[in-house]
């Protein structure tokens, strides 16, 4: 079938433009890149698979390749006092819980045994203070120079957040907005840290280039939904990370699945394994699914994370079997 798609694209597009090809449940994805898209050609091309396979739909993205210098020497690392290892948590889009499984994954880590720090880096949603319960409270630094972290829920953790209004946007270009995320985590006191978790913005655009090359990450975990829509960008954000020499740790499936308090059932509201069906596909490793509760949501939205309130729920034990494979990956 994959060879057959390949003859039909080449109709249309040169073989070299052709990045990759997925199929995804009921879903053909095809990657273009280095080339500009031509909506008449994509059109004729997305009716011809549609003939050839009126079983599947088809997606047709096409990628710009960013010309990403990975030397070691290339670009100068920031020095974080103070902290052994570094994850990230990433997203190809927003809105599919990043910043909820990062601070439930921290805790989690926590939970392991690991004295763990949170970054919220996510500049232009900052929701760290809101989920750990210090929003509105302002970062305190008592020589002028270092921040002094929040210690919440046995966690050291700091965020942009505190440094503004909840309601004043940030309209800062990426060099600005770099420069306070390496302030916020490179003039930080922390206390001997095993992991950090850092919350990234979501996206595949110039800040998170800036935080893969700058920071030594341990791993990226990327974060996503099991619908189509979801799972195309987190194949986007996978590539990026790869094209700057950035090691993916794996992919967690957030909002799996729903069971009815009522009736006990479960329904696939966004789909159905698609994240763990991507990750082996990519030859990634499937890190574990987070069902759609919501007992998680609430206690989010309350300062009051799952992982925290709740020690002994089945969603607190698949945070902790996602944190315990992170553990045995980063060493």
């Amino acid at each position: 079938m994959e060879k057959q798609i390949y003859e039909i694209i080449t109709e249309y597009y040169p073989r070299q433009n052709i990045a990759g090809i997925k199929i995804i449940r009921n879903r053909i994805i095809i990657e273009l890149t280095g080339i500009a898209e031509n909506p008449e050609i994509t059109i004729l091309l997305k009716n011809k698979l549609q003939t050839a396979f009126s079983q599947y739909k088809s997606s047709i993205v096409f990628t710009q390749e960013k010309q990403i210098n990975v030397g070691v020497n290339a670009i100068e690392k920031w020095q974080i006092n103070g902290v052994k290892k570094i994850i990230g948590v990433a997203s190809g889009k927003g809105g599919v819980g990043k910043s909820t499984t990062a601070v439930n994954l921290a805790l989690a880590l926590s939970n392991k045994g690991k004295n763990v720090a949170l970054v919220d880096a996510d500049i232009y949603g900052p929701s760290i203070p809101t989920m750990l319960g210090y929003e509105g409270t302002p970062l305190i630094s008592e020589d002028g120079e270092t921040f002094i972290p929040f210690k919440e829920y046995g966690i050291q953790s700091v965020s942009i957040g505190s440094l503004i209004d909840r309601n004043t946007p940030l309209i800062w270009r990426g060099a600005k907005a770099g420069g306070a995320i390496e302030q916020l985590i490179t003039q930080t006191a922390w206390d001997n840290v095993d992991i950090m978790v850092i919350d990234m913005p979501p996206g595949t655009g110039d800040i998170l280039i800036t935080l893969s090359q700058r920071i030594d990450f341990s791993g990226i975990v990327i974060v996503s939904t099991p619908q189509d829509i979801a799972l195309i960008d987190a194949i986007k954000g996978v590539n990026m990370f790869k094209k700057t020499g950035t090691h993916i740790l794996g992919i967690v499936e957030n909002m799996s699945y729903f069971i009815c308090p009522h009736c006990g059932q479960q329904s696939d509201i966004f789909g159905s394994h698609g994240a763990q069906q991507t990750a082996q596909n990519m030859g990634e490793t499937f890190l574990g699914a987070i069902p759609l509760e919501i007992a998680i949501r609430e206690t989010s939205d309350n300062g009051t994370p799952i992982v925290a309130v709740a020690p002994n729920s089945p969603y607190t034990s698949a945070y902790e079997n996602i944190a315990e494979k992170i553990i045995n990956k980063i060493g």
